[in-house]
């Protein structure tokens, strides 16, 4: 943003009042659906240059995610914004009150590359049907999408509202040093606390959308559940983006006795879903870069870990794949079990008891989901119970993410805030409140001079008792002769 003109634009609009009625919302909204109907060719040829996702993957996981929240929001928008009575006590009658969402301001999105396009835009409906006017920071690390997203915006939505900004770590550390009335970011913990330590400079209110160990817990099944969890397993472990994704699963955990066969079914699967040869593996993602590649090929350099892994594990460098991997018992105190690790490695931490699991879970930062397979309702109460986690899916992974009843978001160190549907709507919005009150019926006791008779009044009108002040007022009842012990 030359001299930031562009950023002195949104504000310009802001104040004047552009974003605020329900029209400009649902006609950029529109324009959204619009840009991506239109372009959807060009988003999945970006997205399989970025990070090789096939066009179902993309779909899918993206475009239309997208889509269904951008309907969404079209659809309830109107009752959204509208006003929601407030209730009063009776002693303040005759009164009303509201409570108006109002939109924030300007507000700046940071998206993130392992879902460059969905990451990126889906919050932007939020701050849309919000009200409010946009500054989008695409991925630098994913730079297909993050131009194509630079250049259709211009094209369908309101420049003089919304505006995308290219650039990599220098370009969102001079982003940063602006006030903002709002930021949202997607990324890691490490990036999430630059731009918490920038927002305090300016008290701006921020949401963190980070990621965490995602674990799975296990419990005994039949054979022919069984088959439907592992599916459900492989595909949230290396469906989504080769398991580059916050809401993935990290780590399995099950009973020691379980394990030869749940490692012998998911490598069926595996093999099933994407075949077993690192050179001709079909439906997976690539790592996004050589660091990352670099990093994942780190964590299984120790000789404990190598020793470990009981299926996969071979690389192809030049393609930057690695093969779908599976480690038994890696030692816990390596890298592989203290760090998330965003790629396709499964570690498998067998346990003597299913219900070792809540102490291992808890001896750790707090994951942004659980997933907890079970038909055990002691077991589900007691995870609801005594973890804590940005969400809890039983018997499944992954689709809590598409439910836009669900509020969606971490805590502890997974992050804070929370978004998709209405939630989104009201992380890019203030609920004032508002109060309308007549010159009728005073209440005189509010006022000194102080006697008995006002503390008693006010007393009761504190406790809701209603018959008690009439009594006071008609004379009725016995007033306090003391203030002591009220």
């Amino acid at each position: 943003m030359e001299d930031f003109q562009g950023l002195i634009g949104l504000r310009r609009a802001f104040r004047a009042g552009k974003t605020r009625g329900i029209e400009w919302r649902m006609g950029q909204l529109r324009a959204l659906l619009k840009l991506v109907a239109d372009n959807k060719a060009r988003f999945f040829e970006a997205l399989e240059q970025d990070l090789g996702k096939h066009p179902v993957e993309a779909y899918r996981d993206e475009i239309g995610v997208l889509k269904k929240s951008a309907d969404h929001a079209l659809l309830n928008i109107k009752k959204w914004m509208a006003p929601k009575k407030g209730h009063l006590p009776l002693l303040l009658f005759p009164a009303r009150a509201e409570v108006l969402p109002e939109p924030l301001g300007t507000v700046l999105i940071f998206g993130s590359w392992n879902f460059p396009i969905s990451l990126t835009l889906d919050p932007l409906v939020g701050a849309i049907s919000a009200g409010n006017t946009v500054v989008v920071k695409p991925s630098e690390l994913a730079p297909a999408c993050s131009s194509l997203i630079c250049q259709t915006i211009p094209l369908y939505l309101d420049r003089e509202a919304i505006r995308v900004v290219e650039g990599g770590s220098d370009v969102a550390d001079k982003l940063l040093q602006q006030q903002w009335d709002k930021i949202f970011f997607t990324g890691n913990p490490r990036v999430g606390r630059i731009v918490m330590a920038a927002a305090a400079k300016h008290l701006t209110p921020v949401t963190l959308e980070l990621g965490g160990k995602c674990p799975v817990i296990l419990d005994s099944f039949t054979e022919s559940d069984l088959k439907v969890v592992v599916k459900r397993i492989v595909g949230g472990k290396w469906g989504p983006c080769a398991g580059q994704a916050c809401i993935g699963v990290d780590y399995l955990l099950v009973q020691q006795k379980q394990a030869p066969h749940l490692i012998e079914s998911l490598k069926a699967c595996i093999k099933k879903f994407y075949g077993d040869n690192v050179k001709s593996l079909q439906s997976i993602c690539r790592i996004v870069n050589n660091n990352h590649f670099d990093r994942l090929c780190s964590l299984l350099e120790e000789p404990s870990v190598a020793a470990s892994v009981v299926y996969g594990g071979s690389l192809d460098r030049e393609n930057l794949i690695i093969e779908p991997t599976i480690l038994l018992d890696p030692p816990v105190d390596a890298p592989i079990m203290t760090d998330e690790i965003f790629g396709p490695l499964l570690p498998i931490i067998t346990l003597d008891k299913i219900e070792d699991s809540i102490d291992f879970i808890n001896a750790r930062p707090k994951p942004l989901a659980i997933y907890a397979f079970t038909h055990n309702n002691k077991l589900k109460d007691q995870i609801l119970q005594e973890t804590s986690s940005g969400s809890v899916t039983f018997n499944d992974t992954m689709i809590q993410f598409i439910c836009d009843s669900l509020p969606f978001g971490g805590v502890g160190q997974s992050g804070f805030g929370r978004y998709h549907g209405k939630y989104s709507f009201d992380t890019f919005s203030h609920e004032k409140a508002v109060l309308h009150r007549s010159f009728y019926l005073e209440l005189e006791p509010r006022y000194p001079p102080w006697n008995d008779f006002k503390l008693e009044f006010i007393r009761l009108a504190y406790n809701f008792e209603y018959v008690g002040l009439l009594l006071l007022l008609l004379g009725l009842r016995r007033r306090y002769t003391s203030s002591r012990g009220h």
